[in-house]
């Protein structure tokens, strides 16, 4: 079908991306505030916390949907799916929030956003030991290439403002959050390929539920030494947005897509997020725009592209 034919859809995954791209304002403005506000009164894990709990309400309304019409199941069925699920918990959930929040409160939105985008690099990279995927020549330079534009990104942003070594900090979390990313895809590959007759839907509605309780203990300590939170209202339409409209009704959007034109053409959109992440950085947060910010990205698009092309070409599907 031509493109004319699924605008439709082209236009879901276009707001996708929108929802994606501008979470990382949110999560800047929860971990750090703005001007006005530079100290958030919500702590990192408890944000988490709160943006899944959010998400696991609106899950449990997609699964009462889609109950009855297409056998939507709101836990694992088996042994090996639970420990999946868990493990999946760990990383997809527990482990990526937590990196992702902490960044938040040291680097800019706009720069962060642009370093997740390594991660179908980090996913190829990580796929070699754990799915025994070769690392061939090309893989290794699309690797070099996209880290250097990483680079590019950390050490020549133009949020001077923020100090460096802040920066530094943020931006490192934020690549610990996309390794934590990548091994959930190939964790969710290893699931799928159990072929159990689970959906992905499933599987993301299983880890987050299980990542949410996960989250529990961290959210706790950080109640402990800093006491019982105070959200604004602004907060909390901003952990709702993040939970309800990013976590769950941006990927069924996504999910949608990848069923009309299929992964290759739906994953085009992911390389708008971190555009819209350095626009809603530039426009809700007053972060700046630099050359710095489009060299970077457009190394690190080459290098994922280089690496995305050479995964394909040796794939043995």
């Amino acid at each position: 079908m031509s493109f004319r034919d699924n605008l439709g859809t082209h236009f879901l995954l276009l707001i996708a991306a929108i929802i994606w791209g501008t979470t990382w304002a949110a999560g800047r403005f929860l971990s750090f505030g703005i001007e006005e506000q530079s100290n958030a009164s919500l702590d990192p894990a408890t944000s988490a916390w709160l943006r899944y709990a959010f998400a696991t309400l609106a899950f449990l309304i997609l699964f009462f949907f889609r109950k009855s019409s297409q056998g939507f199941r709101i836990v694992p069925p088996d042994r090996e799916s639970w420990k999946f699920s868990i493990w999946l918990g760990i990383f997809g959930t527990m482990c990526y929030q937590l990196f992702f929040m902490h960044g938040m409160k040291w680097t800019a939105a706009g720069d962060g956003s642009l370093i997740i985008t390594l991660n179908p690099v980090f996913t190829v990279l990580l796929a070699s030991p754990m799915l025994g995927q070769k690392i061939s020549a090309r893989m290794a330079l699309g690797l070099l290439v996209g880290i250097s534009g990483a680079a590019v990104v950390i050490g020549w942003s133009p949020n001077t403002e923020i100090p460096f070594n802040h920066r530094l900090m943020g931006d490192l979390m934020i690549i610990f959050a996309t390794l934590a990313w990548a091994a959930t895809n190939n964790l969710t590959k290893m699931f799928l390929s159990l072929q159990k007759g689970v959906s992905a839907l499933e599987i993301v509605v299983w880890y987050s539920i299980i990542g949410w309780f996960m989250l529990t203990p961290w959210m706790a300590i950080e109640i402990w030494e800093s006491g019982v939170p105070e959200p604004s209202i602004a907060e909390w339409g901003t952990v709702a947005y993040l939970g309800v409209v990013s976590t769950v009704i941006a990927y069924v959007l996504f999910a949608k897509g990848i069923e009309a034109i299929g992964p290759t053409a739906a994953s085009s959109y992911v390389f708008l997020v971190p555009v819209f992440g350095v626009l809603g950085g530039w426009y809700l947060l007053d972060e700046e725009l630099g050359a710095s910010l489009i060299v970077g990205f457009t190394l690190i698009v080459f290098g994922v592209r280089a690496v995305q092309s050479e995964s394909e070409r040796l794939s043995p599907d």
